[in-house]
């Protein structure tokens, strides 16, 4: 079973970031999080890394509706959107399935919400990746 969706999109970096962020926002997300992991690899280790950008996405009621049904899911809390420049020049978009991480929790009342995030994030890689 996969644990995420991706598309590989022909855009810049900078370009990808806010299409992305502004797809999620039309999901109902917004970004609690946002780690530039070249920057911060850059400064901790003094290694070079290509542009990579990990967005912590929460879509509020969701979050609460799992945050209800089992008090320790906030550990698997926001969901992770990754931006990364490709070896190839393009810039690759992916996102968690829900559905996979939350298979690892014996909670049935999570499988709904997971599915519907899960959709709601696959419609944005759709559409960051739609011309």
């Amino acid at each position: 079973m996969a644990y995420y969706f991706s598309r590989k999109i022909d855009a810049g970096f900078d370009e990808a970031v806010e299409r992305v962020t502004k797809a999620l926002k039309e999901q109902g997300f917004g970004i609690l999080t946002e780690i530039d992991v070249g920057a911060t690899l850059k400064k901790k280790l003094d290694v070079d890394f290509r542009p990579f950008r990990i967005l912590g996405a929460c879509n509020p009621p969701f979050a609460y509706k799992a945050l209800q049904a089992e008090d320790k899911i906030g550990t698997m809390l926001p969901c992770n959107v990754i931006v990364q420049k490709s070896d190839d020049g393009g810039v690759e978009i992916a996102a968690i399935d829900p559905a996979a991480s939350m298979a690892a929790v014996d909670n049935p009342a999570l499988e709904e919400i997971a599915t519907t995030i899960g959709a709601k994030l696959l419609a944005v890689i759709e559409q960051v990746g739609s011309p």
